[in-house]
Order: C-alpha cells, then sequence, then structure tokens
C-alpha cells in the first residue's frame, strides 16, 4: 500500500511540476510541491520506523523510538522553508498589482490538475478502503491526507481556470492558497513529533481500555494509580494495584505478572509496563 502511494505521488510530483513550468502556472508548480511533500512524507516514515526498530543498546537502553521524530522535524522544517520561499513569489506577484506581468497559464496545467484531482480522489477511497480493512489509524490519516491534496489540487483548477477566463492574479492567488496547504502539513507534522517527544500521556479512551482490561483479573481490588507515555511510537505504562494484603508475595507477584501479560498481548504498541502492587484494604466478613 505504500508502495503505490509513494509511486502515485512520485509521477503526479513530475507531472505538475514540469506542467506548472512548461504552462507557466505558479499554481500548478505549488500543488506538485504540495505532493512532493506527500513522497517525502512516506520517505520519512519508511527511515522512521526503521531507525526507531533497533534494539536497545549500552548506549541507548530505551531504544531508538524517537528517531522518527527526528526525521519528522527534519521534513517539517524542508516544508516549511518550500513554502515560505513559494508564497514570497506569489505574494509578490500579488502585491505588485501590474497584470502584465502575469501570464496566462496554458491549457495543459488545467488538464494537469483534473487529472490530479481524479488520482487523488481513487487513492482516498483505495487507503480508506484498506485502511478500515486492517482497522488502522494512521492510514486512514494518510488516506484523508489524500483528499487535501484533491481539494489542493481543486484550488490550483479554480485559479488556473481563472486565469484563463481573464483573471490571471487568479493563478498567482491560488498559489498562495495551496501554500497554506504547504504550511498547515508542515505544522501537523512538527506538532505530533514534538507530542512524541514530551512524552504525552495516551488519550483517554486508550487510558480507559487498559484500566478495564486489568480489572478483569478478579483479584484486584481497585487501581492506585495508572500513568501513560509516549515514547516515540511506543507506550510505557506504569500502574499499581491494591490486592489482598494477606497475599503472599509469590501470589502477589504472580498476579501482578498476570496484568503485565494481558495488557501487552491487548496493546501491541506498549512496550514497557511497570505493575506495582499495594496492601489493599483487607475484606470483612
Amino acid at each position: 500500500m505504500v508502495a503505490v502511494t509513494i509511486v502515485c505521488n512520485v509521477f503526479l510530483t513530475l507531472y505538475k511540476v514540469i506542467t506548472g513550468i512548461a504552462a507557466h502556472s505558479s499554481a500548478m508548480v505549488s500543488d506538485g510541491v504540495h505532493s512532493a511533500s506527500d513522497v517525502l512524507s512516506s520517505f520519512v516514515v519508511i527511515i522512521g520506523i526503521h531507525l526507531a526498530s533497533k534494539e536497545a543498546d549500552k548506549e541507548h537502553p530505551y531504544g531508538h523510538e524517537r528517531m522518527e521524530c527526528v526525521a519528522a522535524f527534519i521534513l517539517a522544517g524542508f516544508l516549511f522553508i518550500t513554502g515560505i520561499g513559494i508564497g514570497k513569489n506569489a505574494l509578490g506577484s500579488v502585491l505588485s498589482g501590474d497584470e502584465k506581468s502575469f501570464t496566462v497559464p496554458g491549457v495543459s496545467a488545467l488538464i494537469a490538475a483534473l487529472i490530479s484531482i481524479v488520482i487523488k480522489e481513487l487513492m482516498f477511497h483505495y487507503t480508506k478502503r484498506n485502511a478500515m480493512r486492517i482497522d488502522s489509524a494512521a492510514l486512514m490519516a494518510d488516506a484523508w491526507h489524500h483528499r487535501s491534496d484533491a481539494l489542493s489540487s481543486v484550488g490550483a483548477l479554480v485559479g488556473i481556470w481563472g486565469a484563463r477566463m481573464g483573471y490571471p492574479i487568479m493563478d498567482s492567488m491560488a498559489s498562495l492558497i495551496i501554500v497554506i496547504f504547504i504550511l498547515r502539513a508542515a505544522f501537523d507534522i512538527f506538532r505530533d513529533a514534538m507530542d512524541k517527544m514530551i512524552d504525552r500521556s495516551c488519550d483517554d479512551v486508550t487510558e480507559k481500555e487498559i484500566y478495564e482490561c486489568a480489572m478483569k483479573n478478579k483479584n484486584i481490588l481497585g487501581i492506585d494509580m495508572l500513568h501513560t507515555r509516549i515514547f516515540g511510537t511506543r507506550i510505557y505504562v506504569d500502574m499499581e494495584i491494591s490486592l489482598d494484603p494477606d497475599l503472599t508475595l509469590l501470589r502477589a507477584h504472580e498476579i501482578a505478572e498476570e496484568v503485565h501479560d494481558e495488557i501487552e498481548k491487548n496493546f501491541p504498541r506498549i512496550k514497557h509496563i511497570m505493575v506495582h502492587v499495594n496492601p489493599g484494604e483487607k475484606k470483612h466478613v
């Protein structure tokens, strides 16, 4: 699935950039750069996952999961600089106010925008269907990214069409709108990486599911504390459970192991769980 996405985005990037330059359309060139960001995102994900999957060593006893975040920061910086550069040129054209300086895009740019919309919409449905099939939140997010790209191409289409209808400034205006998409992509990537770098806790739904999974063990009197943190792409859990104070140390340890193993089995993203045992209030008969 990732390979299909990369191939399609590489084709769209080259096609739109070359067509945009040949047809004198800044909107189409900007849209091509937007597609290039998808290619870079895919490669960053692949490289980041590869580096993050390295086993822990003496220098990195907690693993290398955050390497994916480092790669994401680099990508976000690249997209931001690229977006600012394109936006500066487009804004300069708009503020010049000299319509004679604007070039009317060729019909090939219009065709490229239409092709981009169709391909991106097909990729949206293809990715969404596969995301639902394997129940992947990451793949579903990628699907909606394709939809946002289709909307970006719609903006390019409107700008190119308006320029050809006698309003050449609309091509540069469309380019500015697409720059917003590029900067938004940079911001989203940066924010997601930052959340993972600072050990953000899991969402309430996930924590509730972990809590309920632990409480299925009939020996637990209660959960005194449950802390989660996202380290790179993996989850770490610290939990304190209350048990009957009359249990032997060996039996208490066995119950803690049971809770530990059951949670790890049901939550593949969890890398490590620390289960601490507290003496609960003794039940009175």
